[in-house]
């Protein structure tokens, strides 16, 4: 998916909504595990269900390799149903890898070639010759981490070199001669707040791919504020609060509220630069 083809069906759904399909099996309705594939059956129906309001999908394999081989069957059946029922959902691997060249090569083949996914996140610690395997895939996208949104996060990619560069500024300047912002996506969490002003200043045109509103208590109307552009740039997931809004067999259509509830949201948003 090329990055107009991204921001033409943010402006035809008034959207710019990942979400994220943490599927966890001792969070899913009851009734569900008695399906021959729990996963599966979960996803299919929170797909079904929030489609109308979201243009991303993003499944977290740490979700789906806890399970083996059974997991990554549920997630390689999720993604085949994405693409034959929603071929205009943009799909994000949240896998996070990134290793030296050969093995990231290997990881890109995994998720371009074999699950044929839009994006993967990458893992930026070991330099160029780790991202740019990813990068030689036409039509695909890294996604690399940049500044998260876990208390964690402060530990490193906060510290400043004898000049004041901050690690998560150096990541998105130097990243600027590996790829650009046709092929490359940054991951900033929404709990960051104004550091978006920053972030902007460095990487203005790219998209930035955006965890953290809903369950981690991010705010969608700050993120909008400091972090839009003039293509909208966002992609603004949510997961926990969709996804496992309701424990019942009503559990689908509580998640299309819930999406639909932040849809109407962005929508608001959208009107600044549409």
């Amino acid at each position: 998916m090329t990055r107009q083809e991204l921001f033409e069906n943010i402006k035809k759904k008034q959207s710019f909504l990942c979400v994220g399909l943490d599927t966890d099996l001792k969070k899913v309705p009851e009734h569900l595990l008695k399906e021959e594939d729990p996963i599966f059956a979960f996803n299919k129906a929170i797909i079904d269900a929030t489609a109308p309001y979201c243009v991303a999908y993003k499944p977290n394999l740490a979700f789906y390799e806890a399970f083996g081989v059974k997991g990554l069957i549920s997630f390689e059946k999720t993604i085949k149903y994405l693409k034959e029922n929603y071929p205009d959902q943009f799909i994000v691997a949240d896998a996070k890898r990134g290793d030296i060249g050969n093995t990231s090569a290997m990881y890109a083949r995994t998720f371009f070639e074999e699950y044929d996914v839009d994006s993967l996140t990458v893992a930026p610690y070991m330099g160029e010759d780790s991202v740019t395997p990813f990068l030689t895939y036409e039509g695909k996208w890294v996604i690399l981490l940049a500044l998260t949104s876990n208390k964690g996060s402060h530990d490193f990619q906060l510290t400043a070199d004898p000049e004041g560069e901050r690690l998560f500024e150096k990541v998105l300047r130097v990243s600027q001669n590996w790829g650009n912002a046709e092929n490359m996506m940054y991951v900033v969490g929404a709990t960051q707040g104004r550091m978006f002003e920053d972030i902007r200043k460095i990487v203005p045109n790219h998209f930035l791919l955006v965890p953290g509103i809903g369950a981690q208590g991010g705010s969608l109307e700050e993120v909008c504020k400091y972090g839009m552009n003039s293509t909208c740039g966002l992609l603004v997931n949510s997961s926990r609060a969709i996804i496992y809004a309701d424990k019942t067999e009503n559990f689908a259509a509580v998640a299309a509220e819930k999406a639909k509830e932040v849809q109407e949201q962005m929508a608001e948003q959208l009107k600044a630069i549409l």
